[in-house]
């Protein structure tokens, strides 16, 4: 899947994306951001999209949001306008496989339902741990691929169509367990029915 594709299909994804998939995925988005919100200092969320997350955080958090999408941007900004955000410190236009922060800039990173999107995610993996400082977190909530049983043989049938889906159906969750600078400290399946997996990474010294 490459930019292009991305960008095409979140375009046509952003003006009914909070009443589609942006419904589907509400649960496993509140808890992630429950978690986050019992940490402090700074968040970036990559793959903000719409920004369906941002009201939830706590104001005691300072929080920057990046995607590639230029039309779930608007969205988001609009949400951050309406709502008065003043913990949301700023909301970019930007590449995941080239965040334009320093390194160990964030003391949290999260992406939720994002790096089965993205070209190049092992890229996008290793930025993520690049702008964590030492100590701090990487969170990640996606569906992976299964093994075996009904749901992984959809995901083979569905696999072709990615580009016009725009995600990765059959996304094997090694690709992001590989970044050499974070250590997985937990995993656990959210709803709907355990199709989402969440992730806690910690960044290295």
């Amino acid at each position: 899947m490459d930019l292009k594709a991305v960008t095409e299909t979140y375009r046509r994804w952003a003006p009914i994306y909070d009443n589609t998939f942006g419904a589907i995925t509400g649960i496993g988005r509140n808890r992630v951001v429950d978690y986050l919100n019992t940490r402090s200092g700074r968040v970036l969320e990559v793959g903000v999209g719409t920004g369906l997350s941002l009201k939830r955080y706590s104001p005691h958090l300072e929080v920057t949001g990046i995607d590639v999408s230029a039309d779930m941007l608007d969205k988001a900004r609009e949400k951050v306008r309406k709502e008065r955000l003043a913990h949301v410190k700023g909301i970019h236009e930007m590449d995941a496989r080239h965040l334009e922060f320093p390194d160990g800039h964030f003391d949290t990173v999260v992406a939720m339902y994002l790096v089965s999107v993205v070209p190049e995610p092992e890229r996008v993996i290793s930025e993520m741990a690049r702008v964590c400082k030492p100590g701090g977190e990487v969170v990640i909530v996606n569906h992976f691929a299964r093994d075996r049983g009904m749901l992984a043989g959809v995901e083979r049938a569905l696999a072709p169509f990615a580009d016009k889906l725009g995600w990765h159906p059959d996304f094997e969750m090694e690709r992001v367990l590989g970044e050499p600078r974070l250590s997985l400290v937990e995993e656990r399946r959210f709803p709907p029915l355990g199709i989402f997996t969440f992730l806690r990474l910690e960044r290295r010294q």
